[in-house]
């Protein structure tokens, strides 16, 4: 199968990579795009971050220390002084 690149600078920067690795063009587009799939398919969603945040939180709190968050406080929080 056929593969031809129509951008210019998309073009001499696959030449520039099979030529310093010394390889084909082919050789060096399919290392490039696996890379690329590699390290996106390596990415934690934007779920798995949020998760990992909020346990990251937990973990940094103390109970012992901690106050309620009972309607006073809350109300004390929009006080006027």
């Amino acid at each position: 199968m056929a593969f031809h690149i129509k951008n210019p600078e998309t073009d001499a920067l696959a030449r520039k990579v099979a030529a310093l690795k010394n390889i084909g063009l082919t050789e060096a587009v399919h290392a490039a795009l696996a890379h690329e799939l590699e390290r996106e398919q390596g990415k934690p969603s934007l779920v798995d971050l949020g998760i990992q945040f909020c346990r990251d939180l937990r973990a940094r709190g103390n109970p012992v220390k901690g106050q309620p968050a009972d309607k006073a406080f809350r109300d004390s929080l929009y006080e006027d002084d």
